[in-house]
């Protein structure tokens, strides 16, 4: 079974989480559809590691602050006949960042979590950026959950 992760990038703007999400390109796997960075995991990379590297590889840029989101990402894929639980990180940005798009998508934009439902359309990928922007408004990462970047 493929391991797989999802990385939920994020900026904080006057207290207030803005989320990064990316427009698929038309030739890539959930095309035309808006979501977060996600990626699958390399043999003896840990799901952390894959994490940074699709961030990298995706954005090109550096994240100010890692940490573990403290639930997972659980959907049925019909196609493979798997039950897939995916880990979840969140990924904080500088507030002038500007990603740099690789092949996989079109575009990009900052959304606030007012506008989450008119770009999202998986459950668990709300769910995930819901309990994200709680913990961060409630400041209540914590400290086990952060990972350190080497």
């Amino acid at each position: 079974m493929k391991k797989l992760i999802d990385v939920y990038v994020y900026t904080m703007n006057e207290g207030e989480p803005e989320f990064l999400l990316f427009l698929r390109s038309a030739k890539k796997i959930y095309a035309h559809q808006w979501r977060m960075i996600g990626g699958k995991v390399n043999e003896e990379e840990k799901y952390w590691e894959a994490a940074l590297r699709e961030l990298k590889e995706e954005t090109g840029l550096h994240p100010r602050q890692f940490w573990s989101i403290p639930s997972v990402n659980t959907f049925y894929e019909a196609k493979t006949d798997q039950i897939h639980q995916i880990p979840a990180f969140a990924v904080e940005l500088d507030l002038d960042s500007n990603p740099q798009l690789d092949d996989e998508h079109s575009e990009y934009r900052w959304i606030s979590i007012d506008d989450l439902d008119s770009y999202l359309h998986w459950p668990e990928q709300k769910r995930l950026i819901r309990l994200t922007y709680e913990l961060l408004v409630n400041d209540q990462i914590l400290p086990e959950w952060r990972i350190q970047i080497p």
